[in-house]
C-alpha cells in the first residue's frame, strides 16, 4: 500500500519537471484566466546577505539589490560565493555566485525544483548543492560548471537508504583535495514525532557521511541516534567538525520559545584514528561550525527569541538575527544572513509551480463564501478573524479574541453568518477549553453553539446549511460530531482520533484527518450518515489539512512524504518545514505535488471562479 502511494506522486510530478520548467509554461498561459490558489506558508519573509570583517566590522550587504537570499558559501580560493535565491520567485529556490565584492553575479541552476545548500569545489571548477529535482526528495548533485553537466551524487543505489523511510540528503562540504564530499543525512531512519513520538512535527535523527565525488567509500563518521549536522572540513584535510544534538532537540531547536530548552555540542572527528573532540560544553544552540586560523573554530548560537550570538573561540564577534555563518579560507571575512519574519502582505505572489495557477499568499484557514469573500483567521496578528473581498482588499475584522484563538472560520452557505472554534488549541487545548461559536458577517450576533464539556473546534457547514460537522476532545471523546443547527442536537460520526473536518461542496462526503499506527496521519473520507470511510493517503509521513475544490472532484492537502529538504535545527520559527501542497482526485487518485519551496507550505484555497 505504502508503495504504491510513492509510485502514485512521483509519476506525474516527474513528467512536468521533464517536459521543459515550469516558470516556462506558466509565461504561456494568460495570467487573467489562471485560477488563483491561496496558501500559507511559514518561514522569513525576507533574507538578504551581508559580508563583515571576522571581527564584526565593516558590515556591508553583498548584493547591490537583495533577492530574497541565503545559504551562502565562500570557495576555497576564496573568490566566489556560492548562495541560494528565490529571485525568480518566492519559494522557487536556484543557486548563483558572485565574486566577495558583490560583481560577476552568475546563475549556476534553473528550474523549478528546490536549488539549496551549495559548496564549490576547491578548484571552483564543480558545484556540490541540495537538489529535489527528478526524485523530489532531497538529495546531493554535482554540476560541472563549464559543461553544465549534472549527476546525482547520493542518488546512487549504495548510498540511498529505504524510500519509505527519511531519506534526505544535507550540506555538502568539499574536502581541501577534492577528494572527499562530506554531508549529513537522515538515511534509514525512522518517522518520529516529538514528545516521545506523540507530537505531530517531526524530529530529525542525523549522521555525517563522507564519500568520493563518483559516489564511491561511503563512510558513517558520526554517532548513530543522534542528531549530527552541518559538517566542515580541517585546512589540512584530516579532520571534519560538526554540531551534535538529540533528535528531541531538533523541535525544540525550530521553535522561538522552545530553543533556550535546546542544547548542542561542537564536535570533530580525526578521519584517522576516529579520535572524537568535543570543542564545547554547557549550554546553549551551538550550530554550523567552521574551521577557522590559528585552531579557532567559528560558529553560531540561535538565541530562539533572544539575538543570535557569531564566535569565534570564545569571543562574541556578531549578535542579532543572523543566520548560516560562512567563513573566508584565509579567516579574514564572515558572510551570513539577515532575515525577517514580518507577516507577508495578504495575496502577495508566490512563484506558482502549475502552469494553470496563480499561488499567492493568505493568512491561515481561508474559505470562502459562494460570492467570493474571503474569511480567516488572522494568524499574524491575535488569531482573531476578518473577511474581505478575494484579492485581499477591503479587510474588515469582525471578531477579536480576549481568552484563546478563533481557529478555521467558515461561511455558512447562504453568505450571512461564520462558524469558528474559539479557545485554546494544539498544545493549549490540554489546559483550556473551547466552543464552536458563529457570528453574522457584519460581526453581530455572537452566539455559543457548544458548551465547554469537550474542547471542541474546526467547524464546517453542510452545503444545505442545517448542519455544522466538527472535531471534539477529551475525556476519551475524541471525533467527529455533527451539530444539527435546527433542533441542536449532537450526532457522533467517529470515535477516533480525528480532526480538521471539510464538508464537500456537494455534500456527498466529509474529509479528515486520522491519527492512527503509531502517530501516522493520513486523509479519509466518510459519508455524513457514517458509512463508506476510505483512507486515501498511506504514506509513513503525515498527511493532513485536507480541503475540497468547488466542484468536489478533488481535494488539496499537505503532505511530508518527500521529507525533510534542510537540517531541522537550522530552521527557525517553523512546524513542519517539510509540508508541501499535494492535490488528488476525491476518491484518492491521481496525486501530483503543486509546491517545492524550502519552507512549510498548507492551507491551499481556490478562489471560486464565479468570483465578481
Amino acid at each position: 500500500m505504502r508503495k504504491a502511494f510513492f509510485k502514485a506522486v512521483i509519476i506525474p510530478f516527474v513528467g512536468l519537471l521533464a517536459a521543459c520548467p515550469l516558470l516556462n509554461l506558466a509565461q504561456t498561459v494568460n495570467q487573467e484566466t489562471k485560477k488563483v490558489m491561496l496558501m500559507n506558508r511559514i518561514g522569513p519573509s525576507s533574507s538578504e546577505l551581508y559580508v563583515a570583517n571576522s571581527d564584526g566590522t565593516g558590515e556591508h550587504p553583498l548584493l547591490s539589490k537583495s533577492g530574497f537570499d541565503y545559504h551562502a558559501s565562500y570557495a576555497a580560493n576564496g573568490k566566489w560565493i556560492s548562495f541560494t535565491s528565490e529571485q525568480n520567485g518566492f519559494g522557487q529556490a536556484d543557486i548563483y555566485r558572485v565574486h566577495p565584492d558583490g560583481t560577476g553575479l552568475e546563475r549556476l541552476t534553473d528550474g523549478p525544483a528546490l536549488d539549496d545548500q551549495s559548496a564549490l569545489s576547491p578548484d571552483a571548477l564543480k558545484l556540490a548543492f541540495v537538489s529535489t529535482r527528478i526524485a523530489h526528495k532531497a538529495n546531493i548533485w554535482i554540476l560541472d560548471i563549464k559543461t553544465r553537466k549534472l549527476s546525482n551524487l547520493t542518488g546512487k543505489p549504495t548510498i540511498q537508504g529505504d524510500s519509505t523511510k527519511p531519506d534526505g540528503f544535507f550540506h555538502p562540504s568539499w574536502s581541501p583535495d577534492g577528494k572527499w564530499i562530506a554531508f549529513s543525512s537522515d538515511r534509514n531512519t525512522e518517522w518520529r514525532g516529538h514528545g516521545n513520538g506523540t507530537g505531530w512535527e517531526h524530529i530529525q535523527e542525523l549522521s555525517i557521511y563522507i564519500v568520493h565525488p563518483d559516489g564511491s567509500g561511503l563512510r558513517r563518521i558520526s554517532q548513530p541516534g543522534i542528531c549530527a549536522g552541518a559538517p566542515k572540513w580541517s585546512h589540512d584535510g584530516k579532520s571534519v567538525v560538526f554540531y551534535e544534538i538529540s533528535a528531541e532537540d531538533t523541535w525544540n531547536a525550530r521553535r522561538p520559545n522552545l530553543a533556550k530548552k535546546a542544547t548542542s555540542q561542537i564536535v570533530s572527528i580525526d578521519l584517522l584514528t576516529g579520535k572524537r573532540t568535543n570543542i564545547t560544553s554547557g549550554p546553549g544552540l551551538k550550530l554550523v561550525p567552521q574551521f577557522l586560523k590559528n585552531s579557532k573554530i567559528g560558529y553560531l548560537v540561535k538565541g530562539g527569541i533572544k539575538p543570535a550570538l557569531m564566535y569565534i573561540g570564545d569571543t562574541v564577534v556578531v549578535k542579532g538575527n543572523i543566520h548560516s555563518p560562512t567563513w573566508s579560507p584565509d579567516g579574514e571575512k564572515v558572510v551570513f544572513e539577515r532575515v525577517d519574519f514580518s507577516p507577508r502582505p495578504q495575496n502577495q505572489p508566490l512563484y506558482s509551480w502549475d502552469k494553470n495557477y496563480q499561488y499567492q499568499y493568505t493568512d491561515v484557514f481561508p474559505n470562502f463564501s459562494k460570492n467570493g469573500k474571503l474569511v480567516l483567521t488572522d494568524k499574524a496578528t491575535d488569531s482573531g478573524i476578518s473577511i474581505m473581498d478575494a484579492d485581499g482588499t477591503n479587510k474588515k475584522r469582525i471578531f477579536t479574541p480576549t481568552n484563546g484563538v478563533a481557529f478555521m472560520p467558515t461561511w455558512s452557505p447562504d453568505g450571512q453568518w461564520i462558524a469558528f472554534g474559539y479557545g485554546g488549541f494544539l498544545q493549549s487545548r490540554k489546559t483550556s477549553a473551547a466552543k464552536i461559536m458563529m457570528i453574522k458577517k457584519d460581526g453581530t450576533g455572537l452566539v455559543a453553539l457548544t458548551d465547554s464539556t469537550l474542547n471542541s473546534g474546526f467547524p464546517s457547514f453542510s452545503p444545505d446549511g442545517k448542519k455544522i460537522v466538527y472535531r471534539a476532545w477529551g475525556a476519551k471523546n475524541d471525533g467527529l460530531r455533527i451539530l444539527n443547527l435546527e433542533d441542536h442536537s449532537i450526532r457522533i460520526l467517529t470515535t477516533d482520533y480525528d480532526n480538521l473536518p471539510f464538508w464537500s461542496p456537494d455534500g456527498k462526503l466529509i474529509s479528515f484527518t486520522r491519527k492512527h499506527d503509531n502517530n501516522n496521519f493520513d486523509i479519509y473520507t466518510i459519508r455524513p450518515d457514517g458509512t463508506d470511510l476510505r483512507q486515501l493517503t498511506t504514506s509513513p509521513a503525515n498527511d493532513a489539512h485536507a480541503m475540497w475544490t468547488d466542484d468536489s472532484k478533488h481535494l488539496m492537502w499537505s503532505s511530508g512524504i518527500y521529507g525533510f529538504k534542510d537540517e531541522a535545527a537550522l530552521y527557525d520559527d517553523t512546524f513542519q518545514p517539510y509540508g508541501a501542497i499535494f492535490i488528488m482526485n476525491a476518491d484518492g487518485t491521481d496525486k501530483k505535488q503543486l509546491t517545492d519551496s524550502p519552507w512549510e507550505d498548507s492551507m491551499p484555497c481556490f478562489v471560486p471562479s464565479n468570483n465578481p
